[in-house]
């Protein structure tokens, strides 16, 4: 009986256990059911080609942050980490992006602010070219939401995830390949060449790259995307050394723009803090022209109606009110109540929209930061804001620099000017070469004009008659700019009238702008030459510009105006010489004379100044004259006369000189009136290459030396009659012009002239073996002297066979430095290989065999 009873039990149960099992199934299928209906019911709303659109006025109230329930969810799951997705399509970085991924992983750079003010600044170019690209097809901007250019910036502290996201142009999947992996851009070598030498993590938007600067804070990115003539794409990647893209079917659709999710890394987590992103988007991103957002919470005061129990209790405690007395208003009472909305952040008017007296300087120095993306303690050297009125209207701020930009002069003509043009505030381009001459792109700022056609290609917009006036204006402006330095600068003053009292007390103190210029022209003094070379119409502006090193300067650079300043009585021409040193040119043969005279000498050390002095003849009715030139004039008329009877009586010299060296491209030899304790120098015809420029050319890649024969100068020796080595020449020639010892005494002085004057001897041979016949005279060593030779035995086979074991590695002692690295094998491993030396010696002699 009591076995039929537990029967009877477990059939009960069995029962049950199916009861429940069926109910499940049931309720399952019902929800597949719905959740298919429901996932039809979306594709039938995607296909008709509207995409869910926002409330205007999202995040005012509570019931508008609302989102489906099977959005949330998606979201939750896209954005919880997780490896690369399967199905998505893997690339591999290229070798320079993962240089650079590896530095800034790695970085201990302690400033890791500067990804948040990259990825803004990235997500405004790219509003900026969409909205270039409405200009001449409005339907790319779309409608509605999607026709609003902003920044939005939100944050889920829970799951430590950090979204950027923007209504800008986005990217396709091959753009998104491209910029973000295979494809490293010019940039990136560069940075890469400027971190090996020390430079500072800081600067990487200069450089194109900032967006790798994400890594700084986190260890995997998700970049959503969709562009208007794409599908949206994900891309992502773990810093690994690849990433992945796929098409996105998991996220909400963007309309157009790109989003970046950032999960942040455990040690960044002070970026999950709203007043944190609140404090950098206000620091760095302040002078942004779109609107950045971020969804944050606030408390606001709201009035909430009082609940009956806590009237009742305040009636009771009144006594004294009248119990017959009829409340006929509906008490309240205040109460903090949290809301998230959308936070504008950077509300600040455009620098260049305001007047210039209302700006001060810490804000100019701010927006050059945000406009140059130079986030450095360097402040700018100078800025010019001003309005230009007249035919051509437009505003304009102008900045130098405080550092040349890397690549200024390898990249001469090639390099854009980085200046932005905007047109009724609309950001048109920053790659307008008509707005400045290449010698000053080094200059950073923003020209906005009223008056240039806005619905116009870029194309059409270049060749705009308005754009010349704009540039001769911008010129102009920039000019003042530096000339405004000059004035500033203390050590630029040409009258010191300072007493000696006056001088005393300023001596401790230091000027912010003292030794200003020196700085602007260590950095940009090449620009100016060039600004000579290119620009005749401001010319004279420039020259006034100039500074040089010279024999009265000192460590100090000197301009033409304080070198006219001191010229002699009477002097009517400004000297100069070229070279590589200063030190050298300070010891050169050609100004040995103008020196002992008291005249200056202006010393050139730059390639570029041999087109410079080509182009600037004269300043200020003062003729420019090379020292080391042919048509140099010294002395006074007395001079000249007793000059004239010393070239007389030298003449058979010079004519005997003459046609011993008629081989070797000497046009002349005359008495110099130049020299005082060099024997003799080789100068050059007035219009013919210079020793120096022949350097220069000759070091030119593809120079052609057929072609640059035409252009040397006629060289003409000159040498000095006062010298005794040229009188005793004189003397050895006037008793037998066939002496051999003179013929090797003239041809050693004009080789060893040729090499003091910067020229490259065409047989150094034959030179060096004139220096070795006067250096065996000076030691009595016979001119018929052989160098004694050893004996040479002839080589062995043993011998030849010794040498090559030699030069054989010893394999033995190779193998045992690394016994350590032996002994870390394991077991199994080590009994599979050679257990005795004789395979080990096997080895080595077969290879020695093969050497």
């Amino acid at each position: 009986m009591a076995r039929l009873q537990l029967m009877d039990r477990r059939l009960n149960a069995s029962l049950l256990l199916l009861c429940l099992l069926l109910s499940f199934s049931s309720l399952h299928i019902n929800s597949n059911g719905r959740s298919g209906r429901a996932h039809a019911q979306e594709e039938t709303k995607m296909d008709t080609g509207a995409p869910p659109k926002l409330e205007e006025n999202l995040g005012a109230h509570t019931a508008g942050s609302t989102t489906d329930s099977d959005v949330v969810k998606r979201e939750s799951e896209s954005m919880t980490p997780k490896n690369l997705r399967d199905r998505a399509e893997k690339f591999e970085f290229q070798a320079e992006v993962s240089r650079l991924m590896d530095i800034i992983i790695h970085s201990l750079y302690s400033n890791k602010d500067i990804f948040l003010r990259e990825l803004i600044s990235n997500a405004s170019d790219a509003l900026d070219k969409i909205r270039f690209l409405a200009l001449t097809d409005p339907a790319q901007l779309g409608e509605g939401d999607d026709a609003k250019l902003d920044i939005h910036i939100k944050l889920d502290k829970e799951k430590k995830v950090l979204t950027i996201r923007d209504s800008g142009v986005g990217m396709t999947k091959n753009d998104l390949i491209k910029n973000l992996g295979t494809i490293a851009k010019s940039g990136t070598s560069a940075f890469l060449e400027q971190m090996q030498k020390g430079g500072d993590l800081n600067l990487i938007g200069q450089f194109g790259v900032g967006f790798y600067s994400v890594y700084l804070v986190a260890d995997h990115v998700e970049v959503i995307s969709k562009h208007n003539d794409d599908v949206q794409y994900i891309w992502e990647s773990k810093a690994d050394g690849n990433f992945a893209v796929t098409e996105d079917t998991e996220n909400e659709p963007l309309g157009r723009g790109t989003e970046i999710r950032i999960y942040l890394k455990s040690d960044a987590a002070e970026y999950a803090q709203e007043d944190k992103l609140r404090e950098l988007v206000k620091r760095y991103s302040e002078f942004i022209s779109f609107p950045i957002y971020l969804w944050a919470s606030k408390e606001v005061d709201v009035e909430v109606p009082v609940e009956e129990t806590e009237e009742k209790e305040e009636k009771d405690s009144d006594d004294t009110e009248s119990e017959d007395e009829e409340s006929t208003e509906t008490k309240t009472k205040t109460v903090k109540e949290t809301k998230w909305d959308w936070e504008l952040l950077n509300d600040a008017k455009a620098v260049w929209l305001r007047n210039p007296k209302d700006v001060t300087a810490e804000e100019y120095d701010k927006f050059y930061h945000s406009l140059a993306k130079d986030f450095s303690t360097d402040k700018p050297m100078s800025w010019s804001h001003f309005n230009a009125e007249g035919d051509v209207e437009f505003k304009a701020v102008l900045y130098i620099p405080p550092k040349a930009p890397y690549d200024l002069f390898e990249n001469y003509y090639s390099q854009k000017a980085f200046l932005k043009l905007y047109v009724r505030r609309v950001f048109i381009s920053d790659e307008f070469d008509e707005l400045l001459p290449k010698y000053l792109s080094f200059l950073k700022g923003i020209v906005d004009s009223d008056t240039l056609p806005l619905n116009v290609s870029r194309e059409m917009l270049q060749q705009h008659s308005s754009l010349k006036t704009i540039k001769k204006k911008l010129v102009r402006k920039a000019l003042d700019m530096i000339r405004r330095i000059v004035e500033e600068d203390e050590d630029e003053k040409l009258d010191d009238k300072k007493t000696d009292e006056e001088k005393e007390e300023k001596k401790g103190e230091v000027s912010e702008k003292k030794g200003k210029y020196a700085k602007f022209w260590n950095e940009f003094g090449k620009a100016i030459k060039l600004g000579i070379i290119e620009d005749t119409s401001n010319r004279v502006r420039l020259a006034k510009l100039l500074r040089f090193h010279s024999s009265k300067s000192g460590d100090k650079l000197t301009s033409l105006d304080a070198y006219i300043s001191r010229m002699k009585p009477g002097q009517k021409q400004i000297y100069y010489l070229t070279g590589q040193d200063r030190k050298l040119l300070e010891q050169s043969p050609f100004v040995e004379k103008l020196l002992k005279k008291g005249y200056e000498v202006i010393y050139l050390t730059d390639a570029v100044d041999e087109y410079l002095t080509q182009n600037l003849t004269e300043y200020e009715d003062k003729k420019f004259q090379n020292a080391s030139k042919d048509d140099l004039k010294l002395g006074s008329k007395d001079e000249k006369a007793k000059f004239k009877e010393v070239k007389e009586s030298y003449k058979e010299l010079t004519k005997w000189w003459k046609d011993l060296l008629s081989g070797e491209m000497v046009e002349a030899v005359k008495v110099s009136n130049r020299l005082a304790d060099t024997p003799a120098v080789v100068v050059t015809s007035k219009y013919g290459w210079s020793a120096n420029m022949e350097r220069i050319m000759q070091a030119q890649t593809l120079a052609d030396p057929t072609k640059q024969s035409y252009m040397r100068g006629k060289r003409i020796l000159e040498v000095n009659p006062n010298h005794p080595i040229i009188k005793d020449l004189k003397e050895k020639v006037a008793l037998s012009s066939e002496d051999d010892s003179a013929k090797q005494a003239a041809k050693l002085v004009f080789e060893t002239a040729l090499l003091e004057s910067g020229f490259v001897l065409e047989d150094p041979k034959d030179f060096a073996t004139r220096i070795y016949s006067v250096i065996k005279a000076n030691l009595n060593v016979s001119p018929d002297a052989v160098v004694e030779e050893d004996e040479v035995e002839e080589e062995t086979e043993k011998d030849r066979a010794d040498n090559a074991a030699e030069d054989i590695p010893d394999y033995q002692n190779f193998k045992n430095l690394n016994i350590d690295q032996d002994n870390m094998m394991s077991s199994e491993e080590a009994t599979d290989g050679p257990a005795d030396d004789t395979a080990a010696d096997e080895e080595a002699y077969s290879e020695k065999d093969e050497l």
